[in-house]
């Protein structure tokens, strides 16, 4: 019998675990933006040696989360609003026009299967927080029956830098008895202009979509110490 040309699939290694852990507590807010850390501290906190939480951090300073200073430890990285501005503008400027193009393609039942995903956005019980896997996974399937390999690993790219501005400013909106409700019908919006057909009002309910949340986004974050400016750093 030949070997196999797929080689088996590796346990994840130390570093790999403890950039997981960093990444969540990062982008959830548990680690603030700005806030200073020990590695030290980290590396007994998660019970492993100094050197995977070193080589953690170097992947995460790479992805824009956490800035490394020699000598002085690290912190995670502020919340910029010129980058909160430049991500979203370059999603305006792609989104749109792959979501009027999968419009056409996808399929009534990936529409109802959707649908009752949105149903579960509304749940009283969701925050921000334990429906974003959900809600990033339906803007995905959304847009992917007219998306190339290199649309998605661009927007994949953009989703992620997103992600941190999103679960910060959006959690501060939860305890609203009004945010719920909103989340779900910005969403049942998308899906009518869907179900409809047509290219050019996909387009527009995708643009309203992202500049709404934008703005949502950019009112939560300035309502406490939370975006930064890089003239201020």
């Amino acid at each position: 019998m030949t070997d196999s040309p797929v080689p088996p699939v590796e346990p994840r290694s130390v570093s790999e675990l403890v950039t997981i852990e960093l990444r969540r507590a990062i982008v959830s807010g548990e680690l603030a933006p700005g806030e200073t850390f020990s590695q030290r501290k980290i590396a007994s906190d998660l019970n492993v040696s100094f050197i995977p939480v070193r080589e953690a951090l170097r992947a995460l300073e790479h992805e824009g989360l956490v800035i490394i200073r020699p000598g002085r430890g690290a912190c995670v990285a502020p919340l910029y609003l010129e980058d909160l501005q430049g991500i979203y503008r370059l999603r305006r400027n792609l989104e749109p026009d792959l979501a009027a193009h999968s419009c056409t393609l996808i399929s009534d039942a990936e529409l109802d299967r959707l649908q009752a995903q949105v149903e579960d956005f509304g749940d009283e019980r969701h925050t921000i927080q334990t429906v974003y896997d959900s809600h990033h996974e339906f803007h995905v399937a959304l847009i992917a029956p007219a998306a190339t390999v290199w649309d998605m690993r661009v927007l994949n790219s953009l989703w992620r830098a997103a992600e941190r501005y999103i679960r910060i400013g959006f959690s501060k909106l939860d305890p609203d008895p009004q945010d719920k409700p909103r989340r779900r019908h910005a969403h049942e919006s998308l899906l009518d202009a869907f179900r409809r057909r047509d290219p050019a009002a996909v387009a527009d309910a995708v643009l309203v979509h992202l500049t709404s949340n934008e703005q949502t986004a950019l009112r939560a974050l300035a309502d406490g110490q939370y975006l930064a400016t890089r003239s201020e750093s």
